[in-house]
């Protein structure tokens, strides 16, 4: 079977960094220091959202109001991806275009979390109390809002993206398998064009409260993320989204869109995690791929103890003396968007001259690994 090649038309991207892929790259290019919020949720340092012109995007106050942070970060981001491939005034293209979405959970209703935890300490019949204030107390559009397919279902109606929709879950592993199947869907003839992404809020007690119990938040004094391992390790998450739009190279060119980069097979594997395993998943994929010497490598290491150190062990071996860029230096830990932010910023740094290959690693903080490979367009 003929593999088509496939091709970025669109990026939308945001982070702590700023909106958009020039932001990112200016950042990249002046070295900047990360931007931490600190105060907030002490202990646990985040990289916050930056300032947003939701209406640029989302332009009805009642859609902006309606969606949890994550959401719009998500639609803003899917927005921008859109613009810039030529989609948003082509109905037609849009009512066929599928979108893949990787998310995690909504979010919660602190207020109504705090008035059950507290009922429930005096409660003669728990379980029976805790059903009726779940059904009572939760408003109907809060319990649609935690549903991790409302994101693409806000795309499809703010941006009129109306084609067949898919919604992965499963924290950094759920990015990865979505460039991964858009990636070969377009590549087998099965779509011909799709938009691929994902969002996290990294500003919510709910998943800084998660984390920490888990023992993965990083609470010293800001440290790059490959030098952690040796203090115990950790993660600093942050809010972030990124879309693209991909498509059949033969797609792109017969409707006049500039191609960013070609997307290349995106590889993944989950392996037990036993000592060694994450090295060895990354030399298979690495071997899979075959990047170029030359290539920029961009990592999604989180920054906890044992992976990390895995990771950077296998990348110094793979490719001994290059520069590894860490994604978790600049925007944080985004989570499910962690592999969709390292194409986006992959493909920008291609469609901006900067660099003619970008390879990512993308290591899940407890499942998943994953290797995007982007080159020049032929």
């Amino acid at each position: 079977m003929r593999r088509r090649p496939v091709v970025v038309t669109g990026i939308g991207l945001l982070s702590s960094l700023g909106v958009g892929v020039e932001a990112h790259l200016a950042a990249l290019e002046a070295h900047a220091e990360p931007r931490l919020e600190t105060e907030r949720f002490a202990p646990y340092p985040v990289h916050p959202a930056p300032p947003i012109e939701w209406d640029s995007q989302i332009p009805k106050k009642a859609d902006q109001r309606q969606m949890e942070a994550w959401q719009r970060l998500g639609v803003y981001a899917a927005g921008l991806a859109l613009d810039q491939a030529g989609l948003k005034d082509d109905h037609a293209l849009k009512a066929t275009t599928q979108v893949i979405v990787a998310s995690g959970g909504g979010e919660r209703d602190y207020a109504v979390d705090g008035q059950i935890l507290t009922g429930l300490r005096g409660a003669a019949e728990p379980g029976a109390f805790l059903n009726e204030r779940l059904m009572n107390d939760l408003r109907p559009t809060l319990f649609l809002a935690q549903l991790s397919n409302l994101l693409a279902g806000n795309i499809s109606i703010v941006h009129g993206v109306t084609g067949a929709s898919r919604t992965f879950m499963g924290e950094e592993a759920c990015g990865i398998d979505a460039l991964r199947i858009a990636q070969a869907r377009v590549a087998a003839g099965q779509a011909d064009i799709m938009l691929v992404g994902g969002s996290f809020n990294a500003e919510r007690p709910d998943s800084l409260l998660i984390f920490a119990m888990g023992g993965c938040l990083w609470t010293q004094p800001f440290r790059p993320v490959f030098e952690r391992p040796e203090a115990g390790g950790g993660f600093v998450l942050g809010s972030g989204a990124a879309f693209l739009v991909v498509e059949a190279q033969e797609h792109a060119e017969a409707r006049g869109a500039p191609a960013c980069a070609e997307l290349l097979p995106v590889g993944a594997a989950r392996t037990r995690r036993e000592p060694g395993d994450v090295r060895a998943s990354l030399e298979r994929l690495w071997g899979d791929a075959a990047p170029g010497p030359e290539a920029a490598i961009l990592s999604g290491a989180t920054g906890l103890a044992q992976p990390t150190r895995e990771e950077r062990d296998a990348l110094e071996a793979l490719a001994p003396g290059q520069p590894v860029i860490a994604l978790g230096d600049l925007v944080g830990h985004t989570l499910e968007t962690v592999a969709p932010l390292a194409a986006a910023l992959g493909a920008g740094m291609i469609g901006s001259r900067h660099r003619s290959e970008v390879v990512a690693t993308v290591v899940g903080h407890r499942r998943g690994e994953g290797l995007v490979r982007l080159v020049a367009p032929r």
